[in-house]
């Protein structure tokens, strides 16, 4: 039987390029911008792109795939991809959901301690041989603070699930009042969760309903040392008035993402009140190998004319 054409666009693993070349007739570029170098004859055969990248992929790198049935992301968020231009076209989208709930969750988790008590500074103060000469300074409780979690959907629902165990006040911000727990607190508002919170916890999608939803305004509503932590997308913060409150030292910040990554703004590395780390939510081997299982799965199912696993609706 003749092999589908696939095209997949990012860096992929071994276990994921090597599964993809057993069933499919695979050709592999490391940046969307490389699509069009390809031969016109080999974009012609392409079915379906597996995609794992932040660019934008737009009508104009659509349209050179004329038979292009699907695009399956790698990663629950899909804001790169322009959904209306590929509905316009009969392309479906499919993103790998729920199969990352644990990790990012647990990474958030990871970084507001971090934040609180003191690690990474803890940690260079034993290596420099600091520790002989005094004790290391009184650092901050974790336990029994008040967490606002921005955006309720399934991450910031697990984010939230592993705060209660810390005893932990829990507030949230969403489109409308969740079905909760008894003593979770819902605002309508951005400004008046931020007002209420010692921990900001950013879990929105990504895209431009949510640009700058963490606006100048809704930081200043934050108490003077609160923290703002964010495991979504960058583009939610306005970062420009995160940096400002951070350099006045009215506020922290744990941030798994930013703006222009990898290229962040340079504000950011002298900072001591910001625990920084290079998107790695999801990075652990268990959870990339099952999202590039269910990115695969989303491919076997659209070229057997099977229902998706889980369509972008």
């Amino acid at each position: 039987m003749e092999r589908k054409r696939v095209i997949a666009v990012g860096s992929y693993p071994d276990w994921d390029s090597e599964a993809m070349s057993r069933d499919y007739a695979l050709a592999t570029i490391a940046r969307l911008a490389d699509l069009a170098s390809l031969d016109p004859a080999l974009r012609n055969e392409a079915v379906a792109v597996a995609y794992k990248s932040g660019a934008s992929f737009g009508a104009a790198e659509m349209d050179l795939l004329p038979n292009l049935g699907l695009i399956s992301n790698f990663g629950v968020g899909y804001d790169a991809i322009n959904i209306e231009a590929a509905r316009d076209r009969g392309i479906r989208v499919t993103n790998t959901p729920d199969v990352l709930n644990d990790d990012v969750a647990d990474t958030a988790l990871a970084m507001m301690l971090a934040h609180c008590r003191c690690i990474p500074a803890g940690d260079r103060f034993v290596r420099e041989g600091r520790w002989p000469g005094g004790d290391f300074p009184l650092n901050r409780k974790f336990s029994g603070g008040r967490a606002g979690i921005m955006g309720l959907g399934r991450i910031g629902r697990s984010i939230a699930d592993r705060l209660v165990a810390f005893g932990m006040e829990i507030h949230y911000h969403a489109r409308s009042a969740k079905d909760v727990p008894a003593g979770w607190t819902f605002h309508a508002t951005p400004e008046g969760l931020a007002a209420e919170v010692d921990w900001l916890v950013v879990a929105l999608v990504g895209g431009a309903a949510t640009q700058d939803y963490i606006s100048a305004e809704v930081i200043a509503c934050m108490p003077q040392d609160a923290v703002l932590v964010n495991i979504s997308r960058g583009s939610t913060v306005d970062e420009a008035a995160l940096l400002d409150a951070l350099e006045a030292g009215r506020i922290g910040a744990a941030l798994d993402v930013f703006r222009n990554e990898p290229d962040i703004d340079p504000r950011f590395l002298t900072l001591p009140n910001v625990i920084l780390q290079p998107h790695q939510g999801s990075g652990t081997v268990e959870t990339r190998r099952a999202m590039g299982e269910l990115q695969r799965a989303n491919i076997a199912a659209y070229l057997r004319g099977e229902p998706l696993l889980t369509p972008v609706t």
